[in-house]
């Protein structure tokens, strides 16, 4: 149930790069996760575009002049070791770079922030979500896929 909000001054994105960059964030952070990529993994990893008026997004007390964007990745706690955070941050930025149309050497434009939802913390249908049932689930579909690898999202022995 990992949550994106990517936040930016409008007239960042169009709307062929807005489209990309939701699947290029979702895509990323299913595999930092190692959650299986399948329509039920998707449809619960929800990423909120948040397009400021340029005037709402400032630096130094002033409206920004070159988009900068900041992307809040929220993820059940245990889900991402220290090595999958800096994956998701890498290819998060990547993602916001090549959607903007912007170049490597324009990265400090890009703040990919990560936080994690206390166990206990997560409520979907009217309940708390436990974070051992999704991985559960995440082994059961690779189970049905046949893919039988041992690693699996929130696996402390794979985590590495």
């Amino acid at each position: 149930m990992p949550m994106i909000d990517v936040t930016y001054p409008e007239g960042a994105l169009d709307d062929d790069a807005r489209a990309k960059l939701v699947d290029d964030l979702t895509t990323a952070l299913l595999r930092a996760e190692r959650a299986p990529d399948t329509d039920f993994f998707r449809s619960i990893t929800w990423v909120y575009l948040h397009e400021l008026p340029a005037h709402a997004v400032n630096a130094s007390g002033k409206p920004v002049t070159e988009p900068v964007f900041r992307v809040m990745v929220t993820t059940p706690e245990g889900a991402l070791s220290d090595r999958r955070r800096a994956e998701m941050v890498e290819n998060g930025t990547a993602a916001v770079l090549e959607a903007a149309g912007l170049a490597k050497e324009d990265s400090m434009r890009v703040w990919v922030l990560m936080r994690e939802i206390d166990e206990g913390s997560w409520g979907a249908a009217g309940q708390v979500v436990q974070f051992k049932r999704l991985v559960e689930a995440a082994k059961a579909e690779r189970e049905q896929a046949g893919s039988g690898s041992a690693e699996v999202v929130g696996d402390p022995v794979a985590a590495g």
